[in-house]
């Protein structure tokens, strides 16, 4: 396609081309050498009696002088006039009879035959290859200007046509299943009967049941809506059509109705089939919800998308299937029975369904033995199915820059931060001063955290800055709860507060890196006091804001309650925040030296995890936690040394046995014999027993450095170019006989 692209591209360069030398040949004379003047010059030379020959043809006359004043001198040159001229010009009949008057009035004077001067003949060759060429070369350009119109007026006339075309992609293979997919196990199966409905209609028609007519996926972003979409086409046998939302929508008025119609008309045409409309919202917005009426086009889609639906004319055996994840702006006419019959909203996984998306993704990834997938899916709360995609391409990306053949715990646990909150910023420069603050603030977020019954478990604690934040304590809940307590809502808070309060206590003073603890806190407690009921003042009572239409959701809300509520609301916000602030100041006073012994380690060490927050709470010294944390990393080097070199080891294995496989094939072809094939075997032996003793002696106390187990590798370098060289020498043998 490409090519056929480049080749027409390079013809119309070339016409474009041509036409430009033409349009200079029109305005530029290339051809001539003669010289013009004016018929009352010409008299003037007859006069004078300096012209020797002069010549007449349709309207141009050419002027040859006497040999003293022509630049013609020679006879050879004079013999060729009219071709070779002094001077042509050009005549009316007027001026020709001028001119002959002045002709019989000089041969008359100088005693001259009166035809003297004057030549009668056949129009004279072109001087020029280019005069003779012009001709031919305007008719082309004529009729090349001619078929460039036509085409373009053609190709615009078809893309007229096209504008009302759908752009459906067909679909008849996909190679996604139900089975790559987890964690939507109920949604699985409300889509399968749609694939058994088109596979076996009548087991359901018996019965007098209807085939339902559309099927709605909602669900927030990245849980899946689309691949289950893409599972049905790969399960069910029948046409998958599938379009985008924004692909009816265009700038011409008309277009994206016509659109619709032109779609339905191509799934009746291969139903049974499935069509499936991505992002649903952009077409299927609540009407009447713009300002002047400014969204007529789309509603005018929207009518038409209804109609096909269901409307005067049945589409039986066509199926809509549509994703969205604003379900709340959709047109009620739209989601009623006998449109999209089913609405299957697509949850965010729980801690099984993460454990199975987990474990599809790392199919075809190496993943370390002490990887464990339930402690993954359970610190993976509230990631959806491309959250946890990405987060393990992040761990394979970091693997990958630190030359590990498995990807390793610590490896996910960063992917899942840069999922989270971003990449570290390491080169990032800090003042000692910044880093102290951010450590004690830091520190007591993770103490108040800890000693709180109700609050998530702290996973790590960092002062290394990450995305917005100099600094970040990361929690992690044990399992996923649906709803929040109000003991649970009152020590989040106080965990939010115990960054401002560590620096308050120990660093005598209080920053701004406390901003965005203090926006989440309030916010928490307006909604504990205005939205969940839990004011001791208000009770039992909402006092949530009264939206308008659609569009003035955007643009106007009003209060349902007055304004001495509102100070009211204020200082019942302002009681549960102070009540959170002063437990957890008496929390970090009481427990000083656990949030001075933290923040010493995190200045030592940047980034701690959830056994060292134990230890400090165990009593554990800052010496003793870092010499164990030292131990923990040599015990991982070592683990990933001797990970690389078995890793080398199993390559040079599966090496020596190709080498044998190949053996086997010229055996078979007679290009070895059978006793070249037996030493094969055996030199492939040999190099099996040397690195079987390498693989059990890898990585010991005094040599784990990857440049001291080279050696061992280089022998079973040499037992495969010893079985190489013996091929080479069979080979040579054969070609000699």
């Amino acid at each position: 396609m490409n090519k056929k692209k480049s080749s027409f591209s390079f013809i119309y360069a070339c016409i474009i081309l041509l036409i430009c030398i033409l349009a200079i040949f029109m305005f530029v004379d290339l051809g001539s050498n003669i010289e013009e003047t004016q018929p009352s010059n010409v008299i003037t030379m007859i006069e004078n009696g300096e012209v020797d020959q002069l010549y007449f043809y349709n309207g141009e006359g050419r002027v040859l002088l006497t040999t003293q004043n022509s630049k013609f001198k020679t006879e050879e040159e004079r013999e060729r006039f009219p071709d070779n001229a002094d001077y042509y010009f050009e005549y009316t009949s007027t001026t020709l009879t001028l001119i002959l008057n002045a002709v019989e009035t000089y041969n008359a004077t100088e005693g001259l035959p009166p035809e003297n001067l004057i030549t009668w003949e056949n129009p004279p060759v072109r001087s020029s290859w280019i005069e003779t060429l012009m001709p031919i070369l305007y008719i082309v350009l004529a009729c090349v200007a001619v078929f460039l119109i036509f085409r373009m007026f053609a190709k615009s006339n078809n893309s007229a046509m096209q504008f009302g075309k759908n752009k459906a992609r067909v679909t008849s293979d996909v190679k996604v299943r139900f089975s790559d997919i987890a964690g939507a196990d109920e949604e699985k199966e409300e889509l399968a009967e749609i694939v058994e409905f088109l596979k076996h209609p009548q087991k359901f028609t018996e019965l007098g049941a209807r085939i339902p007519k559309g099927v709605l996926l909602v669900g927030n972003p990245g849980t899946g809506k689309t691949l289950l979409a893409r599972a049905v086409a790969g399960e069910s046998n029948v046409p998958f059509l599938s379009i985008s939302g924004s692909d009816f929508v265009e700038m011409f008025v008309g277009v994206g109705a016509s659109r619709v119609r032109d779609l339905f008309d191509q799934a009746k045409k291969c139903q049974p089939c499935i069509v499936f409309i991505d992002e649903i919202d952009a077409v299927g917005r609540q009407r009447g919800a713009g300002l002047g009426g400014g969204n007529d086009e789309r509603e005018q889609t929207l009518n038409q998308l209804l109609v096909e639906m269901d409307g005067f004319e049945a589409n039986e055996g066509i199926i809509v299937l549509a994703a969205t994840n604003r379900s709340d702006v959709l047109d009620p006419a739209l989601l009623r029975p006998g449109r999209f019959d089913r609405q299957i909203y697509v949850h965010v996984p729980d801690v099984k369904g993460r454990e199975g998306i987990i474990r599809i993704h790392a199919r075809n990834k190496p993943i370390a033995d002490d990887v464990d997938f339930q402690t993954l899916a359970r610190i993976t709360s509230g990631f959806t199915g491309a959250d946890i995609e990405n987060m393990l391409n992040e761990a394979a990306i970091l693997a990958a820059r630190n030359n590990r053949p498995k990807i390793i715990m610590q490896d996910i646990t960063e992917g899942i931060n840069k999922v989270i909150m971003g990449p570290q910023k390491k080169s990032l420069l800090m003042t000692e001063k910044d880093k102290l603050i951010t450590a004690h603030h830091e520190s007591g977020h993770a103490i108040v955290g800890k000693l709180l019954e109700h609050c998530e478990d702290v996973q790590e604690v960092s002062i290394i800055p990450r995305g917005m934040a100099a600094g970040y304590t990361m929690s992690r809940p044990d399992s996923d709860d649906n709803h929040m307590g109000k003991l649970k809502l009152n020590d989040t808070i106080a965990m939010m507060m115990g960054g401002r309060l560590s620096e308050e206590l120990f660093m005598d003073d209080i920053s701004t890196g406390a901003s965005n603890d203090i926006k989440r806190a309030t916010e928490l407690a307006r909604k504990m006091v205005t939205q969940w009921g839990m004011s001791e003042k208000f009770g039992f009572m909402s006092f949530n804001t009264e939206e308008e239409i659609f569009v003035g959701r955007d643009y106007q809300s009003k209060n349902d309650y007055s304004e001495s509520v509102a100070a009211q609301i204020d200082a019942e916000v302002k009681k549960i925040l102070d009540y959170n602030y002063t437990r957890a100041k008496k929390l970090l006073q009481d427990n000083q030296n656990y949030v001075k012994e933290m923040a010493q380690l995190l200045l030592e060490k940047n980034t701690i995890y959830k056994e060292e927050v134990d230890m400090i709470l165990a009593g554990k010294s800052k010496e003793e936690i870092i010499s164990h944390m030292e131990e923990q990393e040599k015990q991982r080097r070592e683990k990933e040394q001797q990970a690389r070199i078995e890793g080398e080891i199993e390559k040079k294995m599966k090496e020596i046995d190709q080498k044998v496989k190949t053996a086997e094939m010229y055996l078979k072809e007679g290009i070895i014999s059978q006793k070249d094939y037996d030493l094969i075997l055996k030199e492939r032996e040999n190099a099996l027993k040397k690195l079987e003793t390498q693989k059990q002696g890898v990585v010991t106390e005094e040599k784990t450095d990857s440049a001291e187990n080279e050696p061992k590798v280089k022998e079973s370098d040499e037992a495969s170019d010893s079985a190489e060289q013996t091929e080479q020498k069979e080979k040579k043998d054969d070609k000699k006989e």
